[in-house]
């Protein structure tokens, strides 16, 4: 397939509003990037860049190696598939896929053999003379991602393609263009606001936001690891819970609790002590220790909060088979809970919890403390 080299991209419209600042990646031959942020974080606008259909305002954009930066779409030999599939309703499934190769006058052999041989990996072999409107909204995604598999080119790019899908289709066809991946061994650049997409379909993730890159790493980095609070909201469902408070003698304190910061937690906090940070924790590493979540406990290693614990105020409950999202209040913030059981607790219950794993954030620059 192929490397490409996006070089301080700027994006800035005639009406002088800037989409895209100081865009910086390299991305390795077979590689899946997957470029994910809010609405008008600029992400489709690069990938637009990537593809030629947005002009680059500054910067440089190389593919092996080769400048690109001015050249053609026709000529960049990149394949996109689009959120609203772009088929063509009177075709049949078999001419759509071939279509972009009838356009290049390619013999009539080989451009059956490249249809077959896609429709085998895609699964439409039985779907090849159906028109688009006979089909699902998954198998019409597929035939898009068919008509791109069939021109064999250098980069694939997805820009949201399960957005239109509901919720069970998005998980078939994301397990299909992950095996997609695996199999072409292609180098892909995938778009989407949807941070579960990111997490399982990335070889990276570029987390984006107004514009600029917050974050570029692995998905357990950026879920491990976030470099700031956007990207520690950003990724992760439910969304990190955050308490703003100061450090004081080397322990984190707010306005409902003190956090002793020992061990690796002190060493980091001595640089802030007076100073305000935000302290972060998943609801996955809240844990309940008044024995009200059975079997909560075991093997995890609990921070020391003066008083035992953190008093939660429930308000709401979330079943979700073998856990349950608890919503509730500490006094001052919101937090949510992920235990590992079914519980149901009445509202207004309060409940004790402590915290197995934090991160902490400087209030000022919202850069992470490590």
């Amino acid at each position: 397939m192929a490397t490409l080299n996006l070089q301080h991209l700027d994006k800035i419209y005639d009406n002088k509003v800037q989409a895209v600042f100081d865009f910086n990646l390299d991305i390795n031959d077979g590689e899946l990037i997957v470029l994910v942020g809010p609405s008008g974080c600029g992400k489709s606008t690069t990938l637009r860049m990537v593809a030629g259909l947005e002009d680059i305002s500054a910067g440089r954009l190389l593919i092996d190696g080769k400048d690109i930066t001015t050249m053609p779409p026709k000529d960049r030999d990149i394949a996109m598939v689009f959120q609203n599939y772009a088929l063509y309703g009177h075709m049949t499934v078999y001419e759509n896929m071939a279509f972009s190769l009838v356009l290049r006058k390619e013999d009539k052999n080989v451009i059956h053999q490249k249809v077959l041989a896609a429709a085998e990996i895609l699964g439409l072999t039985d779907q090849l003379n159906k028109k688009p409107s006979q089909l699902s909204g998954g198998q019409r995604q597929r035939v898009a991602m068919g008509r791109a598999i069939v021109r064999t080119p250098k980069v694939f790019l997805f820009d949201e393609p399960l957005s239109n899908l509901d919720a069970k289709l998005r998980g078939a066809t994301r397990r299909e263009i992950l095996l997609l991946h695996k199999r072409l061994k292609a180098t892909m650049i995938y778009v989407t606001h949807d941070q579960t997409e990111a997490l399982t379909l990335a070889d990276r993730i570029v987390c984006m936001s107004m514009g600029y890159v917050q974050q570029i790493g692995t998905p357990l980095e950026l879920y491990d690891t976030p470099a700031n609070l956007f990207v520690a909201s950003f990724i992760g469902l439910p969304p990190m819970n955050f308490f703003e408070g100061r450090v004081e003698k080397g322990s984190f304190v707010c306005d409902d609790f003190r956090f002793k910061a020992g061990g690796q937690y002190f060493a980091l906090l001595q640089a802030y002590e007076g100073k305000e940070v935000v302290l972060g924790v998943r609801p996955e590493n809240v844990v309940a220790v008044d024995g009200s979540v059975p079997g909560d406990l075991s093997d995890r290693d609990l921070a020391e909060i003066e008083g035992g614990g953190v008093n939660v105020t429930v308000s709401l409950n979330e079943n979700l088979g073998q856990t349950t999202l608890v919503h509730g209040s500490t006094g001052h913030s919101k937090i949510v809970c992920k235990f590992r059981e079914w519980c149901n607790f009445t509202s207004g219950v309060k409940v004790k919890v402590s915290f197995d794993r934090v991160h902490f954030f400087d209030k000022e620059t919202t850069k992470a403390i490590r």
